[in-house]
């Protein structure tokens, strides 16, 4: 496996349509990610991960890839590419590409020469005959909505897609798949790309025959499948694991720990680190995300203490992160984006970047950014949003109640412009943007990020105590005050070092039981003044005490 450090880099993600725009198009490009290179070096992150760019009929926001070594002309041209990569490299910090290698779009060349007959390139989809009765094979649904199964009226048969009608799913049993995916990987290696993160790569293995699910959607047929492992070692093989260099990180789809530990073993051969899902589910009632409430304080500490400890016993390794561009903005989700906004989303970051793995941030996460609060279907664009709108709908749910959902859980939430300066469209573009730029953007922007007291510098800190000190890169993970109702804490322990994290998840203050702070320590941050008796924790206060 790769043998770079992973302790002490940090990760910053960019939504690139929604990042910067160069062109007056109102959709951002690479030429944008040029022009904000320094901003992004000035927090200390080591890697950018940019999220698809390829051709695509955007109907997934360009996780449908109709060409995986070419880049769509709304976002530039390979010459942007190739200069992104250089400019970059001049700072220091490296480009992350998402593979999307599950699915690829129905105008992808493979898919068009399925259609015409080409035996070659059926085998590269999953296609069955239905059942009697014009049934599809299986009654598995999509994660958008609807059968997973997309009829082809010409040959009175049907394909699978996971994910929309227009997604459909590749056939990794297929050797010819899977040389093809290694030949994409290697082509963007020898681009200079130095990261590469797997899109819901745990799905990329499907049984042998396809039966109804009588108690789900079918997520169990199709989820952390033996051969999946297989399947990412000879990745693995032939492609980023001849470099010392690469690192690599897979989103996992509700896998579990086990798996998980396979996935991002440092012996196991595979990936490099994971991400997991689970700790982002604590406001899904009965798993019901569209369902409004309180995030469960209690479950999220368990889910976090839990991974932590058995990633650790495992030695696999985390991608920290809050959210991405298919969660909601973590300041409205689990914070406070109003009174104690700035204190609040401190206090997120401080719990993340004290934990065992390595941090991501998602663009506007540095600045505190919140969720766009859009009150009319026509303000949004995410086509499982839409999706969602019409079902909650036609199911009788008042405007107020599909709103109050939508306000709360859509991907767009976190997919509107990167909010640069106080200005109408707040700097991200000179035309009319894509999807519209919070209107908040007034008060919450980079024009504040040289306050020392900002939420950005705040950050910036962050990533540098982690450069700094190795018990945060590689200290074990002790959890403490495990039922505590109000107080997430726990601690790393290297070398002779504890580095104690404690963090007020609420807007009151409460109490700090006697002697979790070591009174020798030294705070290395905070998110407010540290005087006399540590006694209580503030409003959403955060504290990280050094000792030894």
């Amino acid at each position: 496996m790769a043998a770079i450090k992973l302790g002490d880099k940090a990760v910053y993600q960019i939504y690139p349509k929604s990042f910067q725009d160069t062109n007056g198009d109102g959709i951002g490009d690479l030429r944008g990610v040029i022009r904000r290179l320094d901003y992004i070096k000035e927090l200390g992150v080591d890697y950018l991960w940019l999220t698809p760019f390829y051709p695509s009929l955007q109907y997934d926001n360009g996780y449908d890839v109709a060409d995986y070594k070419a880049i769509d002309p709304v976002y530039g041209t390979m010459e942007d590419f190739d200069e992104l990569v250089a400019e970059a490299g001049k700072r220091g910090m490296y480009l992350m590409m998402d593979m999307v290698f599950n699915h690829c779009s129905t105008k992808h060349e493979w898919f068009q020469k399925a259609l015409a007959g080409d035996p070659f390139y059926r085998d590269f989809f999953i296609i069955r005959k239905g059942k009697a009765g014009g049934l599809p094979p299986s009654n598995w649904l999509s994660k958008f909505g609807g059968s997973a199964w997309g009829y082809l009226p010409a040959t009175d048969e049907y394909y699978l897609h996971l994910f929309h009608v227009s997604q459909a799913d590749l056939n990794w049993e297929n050797p010819h798949v899977r040389d093809a995916c290694c030949d994409v990987v290697n082509f963007w290696i020898e681009k200079g790309v130095k990261g590469f993160r797997f899109d819901v790569i745990n799905l990329i293995s499907k049984p042998e025959s396809y039966e109804d699910d009588l108690c789900g959607d079918g997520h169990k047929f199709y989820t952390d499948l033996p051969k999946v492992h297989e399947f990412l070692k000879e990745l693995n093989r032939r492609t980023f694991g001849r470099f010392e260099d690469i690192i690599t990180v897979g989103e996992m789809a509700s896998s579990d720990l086990e798996n998980s530990i396979r996935y991002s073993g440092r012996a196991t051969e595979e990936l490099s680190m994971i991400f997991d899902f689970h700790h982002l589910k604590i406001d899904y009632p009965s798993g019901n995300k569209w369902e409004i409430q309180p995030f469960r304080f209690h479950d999220l500490k368990h889910n976090l203490f839990t991974w932590q400890t058995e990633m650790e016993k495992g030695d696999g390794w985390h991608a920290l992160f809050w959210y991405n561009h298919d969660q909601p903005r973590i300041v409205s989700r689990i914070g406070d984006e109003g009174k104690y906004r700035v204190e609040s989303a401190k206090m997120l970051a401080t719990v993340l970047h004290g934990l065992r793995g390595t941090p991501y941030i998602y663009q506007g996460e540095e600045i505190g950014m919140t969720n766009a609060g859009f009150q009319d279907i026509s303000q949004y664009r995410d086509i499982e949003t839409l999706n969602v709108f019409n079902r909650l709908k036609s199911e009788g749910k008042t405007d107020g109640e599909v709103y109050g959902s939508l306000q709360k859980k859509s991907r767009d939430n976190a997919r509107t412009p990167m909010q640069w300066d106080d200005t109408e469209t707040a700097g991200f573009t000179d035309g009319t943007p894509w999807i519209e730029v919070n209107g908040n953007c007034r008060q919450i922007n980079t024009l504040d990020r040289e306050n020392p007291d900002s939420i950005f510098q705040y950050y910036k800190n962050l990533i540098a105590l982690r450069k700094a000190y190795p018990v945060i890169q590689e200290g074990s993970f002790v959890p403490l005050l495990e039922e505590d109702p109000r107080i997430l804490a726990y601690r790393r322990v290297l070398d002779g070092q504890e580095l104690t994290v404690a963090c007020n998840f609420f807007g009151e203050e409460t109490a700090l039981p006697q002697g979790l702070l070591p009174e020798t320590g030294r705070v290395l941050i905070s998110n407010y003044p540290q005087e006399g008796k540590r006694d209580g924790l503030r409003p959403y206060e955060a504290v990280m005490v050094l000792r030894g």
